[in-house]
């Protein structure tokens, strides 16, 4: 699915921030309704079909959180985003609680939310895939996800949890970017700073098993991810 044309949801109650978010996803190719309230939000998605919903945490009427809790009862999986001029750890830990799939803090670019959107529905269309890879070929190595193996003539590295997911997720995205914070919230959970620091440990690991192979390389994207790259 491409992002452009997706069906979305605003509900901000910020006039300012909420015409300046409205204009320029519509001039990013999205079709927005924009709402300026909790329950107007909820009348909303109950007569239309949605691809994504954007809500503010802080709203008249209703807050995103219940206004949230109260889509996912209606057995809706649409991606939501939080946006929110709160930090706290417990708030964003209550967003991710609830179903949320992403969280934004204000103030944020244009060009960050633009990105959260397209992972987002690169993760929603993995999610819709029909069967699921469970080898890779890499170079001179054979990744088997369910063994949790990477195997080079007659050579066997057994992973850990861990590190089979996360290089699961690096070959998934052969070649393209994987994003830190979606690595963080798919294996840990939470994108906090200790977790972040095992992740980077993980990496090192993986580089060590796949040295073997220089058409094999794992690069850091600053402030981005990390890049699995494999030279055919």
């Amino acid at each position: 699915m491409s992002i452009k044309g997706l069906k979305i949801l605003l509900a901000e109650d910020d006039a300012s921030l909420g015409m300046l978010l409205n204009e320029y996803l519509k001039a990013k190719g999205f079709d927005v309704d924009h709402v300026k309230d909790g329950l107007e939000a909820y009348q909303s998605f109950s007569s239309t079909n949605y691809d994504l919903c954007i809500f503010d945490v802080m709203m008249p009427k209703e807050d995103g959180f219940s206004l949230a809790k109260r889509i996912r009862a209606m057995g809706s999986d649409v991606p939501i985003v939080f946006l929110t001029a709160k930090s706290v750890k417990e708030d964003v830990i209550e967003g991710f609680n609830i179903g949320a799939d992403d969280y934004i803090t204000k103030p944020f670019s244009m060009e960050e939310l633009i990105s959260r959107i397209e992972a987002i529905m690169r993760r929603v269309n993995k999610g819709n895939a029909t069967t699921e890879q469970n080898n890779y070929n890499l170079g001179i190595f054979n990744f088997d996800v369910i063994k949790q193996t990477i195997t080079s003539n007659d050579k066997t590295h057994k992973l850990t949890t861990k590190e089979s997911e996360l290089l699961k997720l690096l070959c998934q995205n052969k070649n393209g970017l994987l994003e830190r914070n979606f690595a963080l919230k798919q294996i840990w959970q939470e994108d906090s700073y200790f977790n972040a620091r095992s992740m980077d440990v993980y990496i090192t690991k993986l580089r060590k098993y796949l040295k073997e192979d220089s058409s094999i390389e794992i690069i850091n994207i600053h402030g981005k991810g990390f890049k699995l790259i494999v030279s055919e």
